[in-house]
């Protein structure tokens, strides 16, 4: 047992005296962006020690009731991430006119094809969805068959456009 002290001792010393310089300056530099911040208002102060004490429901419900007493509605952001540009405002006689909403996704189903043209489209959806030559050739002779799905409007025109000219017959749903 002696032996063992007298092993983990010395070792227990150095550890010791490396860490108290790096502990010492986390220290100084702590306080001395504590010095560099400005006093904060005591009353939002107060409001922040009472927040900080809620349980994740209880935040919620806060939050919740914020957005409604001061009419904030909710946002979802872009995939990206990337904040949404703000819209310009429009007078109200245009708000009261009915729009017409436009399809903007779409599904894209190959319907049929020309018997020559075959060996092209095969090319074609293999290209398209990364299939085997086999499986992009069993997809086209399965024809009718749903080509892509959730697909917007550009992009469904372009390939559609690519199809048709290689003599696919294709409908946009």
């Amino acid at each position: 047992m002696s032996l063992l002290r007298q092993t983990i001792r010395p070792s227990l010393r150095l550890v010791s005296k490396r860490i108290a310089p790096v502990v010492a300056r986390y220290n100084s530099t702590v306080a001395e962006t504590a010095e560099q911040k400005a006093p904060v208002d005591p009353k939002i102060a107060q409001i922040v020690d009472q927040i900080s004490t809620l349980t994740l429901l209880e935040t919620s419900a806060l939050v919740t009731e914020l957005k409604e007493r001061l009419n904030i509605p909710d946002i979802s952001l872009p995939a990206g991430g990337a904040a949404p540009a703000a819209a310009p405002a429009a007078p109200v006689e245009e708000e009261v006119k009915e729009v017409v909403e436009e399809k903007t996704i779409f599904s894209i189903k190959l319907e049929s094809f020309d018997a020559k043209s075959k060996p092209k489209i095969i090319k074609e959806v293999k290209g398209m969805l990364g299939l085997s030559l086999v499986e992009s050739k069993k997809f086209v002779e399965s024809a009718p068959k749903v080509l892509k799905e959730n697909v917007a409007k550009e992009d469904a025109d372009k390939i559609k456009a690519t199809l048709e000219a290689l003599g696919a017959k294709v409908s946009l749903e």
